[in-house]
């Protein structure tokens, strides 16, 4: 098969630049008057304190301990590239999750089902637990702009089980949704969130009793499990004045006979090391493995970094997220799963990809089939997505030399 060549226009920087600036003005100006609601609140009072007191904290926000570097002159020069294929061009094929199937109890006590991006269903140990739950048609403080999903939701929120605990990685709008968490307010749930988070939700009319924040290394219990915050390495803002102030995460779900680690958002790290002796090993990991790029590899993970992330986090199985719904970055849709292949091939980590919507039993037998289209991809060799380690440009961390390709990755999406 031909790979695709990363794509390259050079043009005018200073009038993309200008106009992505206008752009920005101008979506900002419409949304104070239409979409206010959406961008929550800060927090105040006890909340507040609880924030500055947080060793994240440093001069009124939240600090990433290894910094971070991106390249912005590349990135507004490229904020409008297309790349052949960023987006399906025949129907994603998803499946109507079965309710019935969900209202089941996990046969062996753990149960992932992926709803697309970084929204799914962990069923373990008797808890649900629903992780960045994104069933709006939009991340976007705006209904009508913004990257549009490429399928309707595989469940209705009023068909899914029991939902336990919410957990929200950060307050982006791919992750914290507003619109879905309007619809879970009458919910009996639990909400477990980063410092912070909380004050969004509040604004949104969740009770303050059934909202859980959590500096790093904090846990919680709910049923049978604790829930356990975790570092990660990202960002945080749904408007410019409001960036990082407050926290991200992931989570380690552990429960008396199963774990599962879910990343949220995160750039590449060493600490996951120290999660995994902490916390694991995990029976599964759900990794951010999609919407990443090279002007700024410390947001994101890439294919690569999140197979490395599995074994660093000492995962038996590593199920992508963070693909398969909109377009955030200037990559194939495929491309993520592919690498995560060849990178996994190569590594000797075993991945489950189940389809959107499918539930998948986690077990000695548990296998998933390739269900995405075989079309063009740029390898790690091609575009390597490469963490820095201090925020330093030319100090990066190694990848593995690995030679699996797209023409040796693995038949099927097991391993």
């Amino acid at each position: 098969m031909v790979k695709a060549s990363p794509a390259s226009k050079p043009g005018r920087w200073r009038a993309r630049a200008m106009f992505a600036g206008l752009l920005v003005v101008g979506l900002v100006a419409v949304t104070l008057l239409s979409g206010w609601s959406s961008f929550g609140s800060r927090a105040q009072g006890e909340r507040l304190q609880r924030l500055q007191h947080s060793p994240q904290w440093h001069d009124g926000m939240f600090v990433n301990p290894q910094g971070s570097w991106g390249d912005t002159r590349s990135a507004l020069l490229r904020m409008f590239e297309q790349v052949p294929g960023d987006v399906p061009q025949s129907p994603v094929p998803v499946v109507r999750t079965d309710p019935a199937l969900l209202a089941a109890a996990a046969p062996v006590g753990l149960r992932v089902t992926w709803f697309g991006h970084s929204s799914s269903l962990v069923q373990i140990d008797g808890v649900n637990v629903l992780t960045d739950p994104l069933w709006s048609d939009r991340p976007s403080p705006l209904s009508w702009l913004g990257p549009k999903r490429w399928y309707a939701p595989p469940i209705a929120l009023a068909d899914l089980p029991r939902i336990d605990a919410v957990v929200i990685s950060h307050d982006h709008y791919d992750h914290l949704d507003r619109a879905t968490i309007l619809a879970m307010r009458a919910w009996n749930t639990v909400f477990v969130v980063p410092l912070g988070v909380g004050a969004h939700l509040a604004s949104w009319g969740i009770p303050e009793s059934r909202i859980r924040e959590l500096d790093w290394w904090q846990s919680t219990r709910v049923g049978a499990i604790d829930i356990h915050a975790t570092p990660a390495r990202h960002h945080t803002g749904r408007l410019s004045p409001q960036t990082d102030k407050t926290l991200w995460a992931g989570y380690a779900l552990v429960g008396p006979a199963h774990r599962a680690y879910y990343s949220g958002d995160t750039g590449f790290f060493p600490g996951m090391a120290d999660i995994g002796r902490r916390l694991g090993p995990f029976d599964v990991a759900m990794v951010e493995s999609g919407q990443y790029d090279a002007d700024w590899p410390d947001w994101h993970l890439g294919p690569e970094q999140a197979v490395e992330t599995s074994r660093l986090v000492q995962a038996k199985v590593l199920v992508p997220v963070h693909w398969g719904l909109i377009k955030l970055a200037h990559h194939t849709w495929t491309e993520p799963v592919e690498r995560v292949l060849a990178a996994a091939s190569c590594r000797g980590v075993s991945v489950r990809t189940p389809q959107p919507g499918l539930p998948l039993d986690l077990g000695a037998g548990a296998r998933t089939a390739r269900w995405w289209p075989d079309q063009a991809w740029v390898t790690a060799a091609e575009r390597p997505i490469v963490a820095t380690r201090n925020g330093i440009a030319n100090e990066r961390f190694a990848l593995a030399n690995c030679s699996a390709t797209a023409a040796n990755r693995p038949q099927e999406a097991t391993q």
